[in-house]
């Protein structure tokens, strides 16, 4: 009878892990959040509603973040905005080894903008000190030239100046889940991402090659980095963006999907 629960009680926790909301999400299951990790939250330890934990800060304007639990069980937090609103997860006094780091989260975005035209966005944006640039390996923006809503490399607030360097090889997909990988390594400024653990190299980043002023592209010490969403333009189709957030981690080391 005892190993008859041992394994009821295996099934059921190894079924709540691989689980995730809504329908069509990845059953890949996540690493667990390591005492080796720079950064970890998976939303398990945290009460449901209005973030409440010493581990990282609230960056809002016309926007929530929610932590709902999910129909199996887990998690998650729940990223909401009104037209160009911003809600982010902020990690503060970060400290990567060499400012080299690696990133992971497992996302889905129920719809991306079609208006305005070059309506653009960030979910992952990179700040400190030794540069202005602000950089946000996950990104996108609306082509209307194309016409579709694809993912892209970005920066703004330095000398290469404001860009998205979107590529139709990175198209976007609305109401599933995914993971995103990034790196940042600054042997040459290099900003690296991947989607589902494939590489896609146009999504990419350096210090002469990237969507900017002819200028030289080089990376901050970065203390900050924030996880949520943000888009720039006003008068936004859909008028409210709504996307959910797991299994977040940053690391010295790629981590995978």
């Amino acid at each position: 009878m005892r190993s008859y629960l041992a394994v009821l009680t295996a099934a059921l926790i190894l079924g709540s892990a691989a689980g995730s909301v809504p329908a069509g999400a990845s059953t890949a299951s996540p690493r667990a959040c390591d005492r080796g990790l720079l950064f970890c939250e998976d939303f398990e330890r945290l009460p449901p509603g209005g973030p409440s934990t010493l581990k990282w800060g609230v960056d809002t304007r016309n926007g929530t973040l929610t932590v709902e639990r999910a129909r199996h069980g887990n998690q998650v937090l729940h990223v909401r905005t009104i037209d160009n609103g911003r809600a982010f997860l902020r990690v503060d006094d970060f400290a990567a080894p060499g400012n080299r780091f690696f990133g992971r989260m497992r996302l889905r975005v129920d719809a991306f903008p079609t208006a305005p035209d070059w309506a653009h966005f960030t979910l992952v944006e990179a700040t400190g000190a030794g540069s202005s640039e602000v950089v946000r390996p996950v990104g996108g923006q609306y082509a209307p030239t194309v016409p579709g809503t694809f993912w892209g490399v970005g920066a703004d607030g330095g000398p290469t100046g404001d860009w998205t360097n979107w590529r139709e090889s990175a198209p976007v997909t609305e109401d599933t889940w995914q993971c995103f990988e990034w790196e940042l390594d600054p042997a040459d400024n290099r900003v690296a991402v991947w989607i589902d653990g494939v590489a896609n190299p146009e999504l990419t980043a350096s210090t002469n090659d990237h969507g900017g002023n002819d200028v030289p592209f080089v990376l901050p010490a970065v203390d900050t980095v924030k996880i949520g969403w943000q888009l720039y333009q006003g008068g936004t189709t859909p008028g409210e963006f709504d996307l959910w957030i797991d299994d977040i981690a940053l690391s010295t080391n790629r981590l995978g999907c």
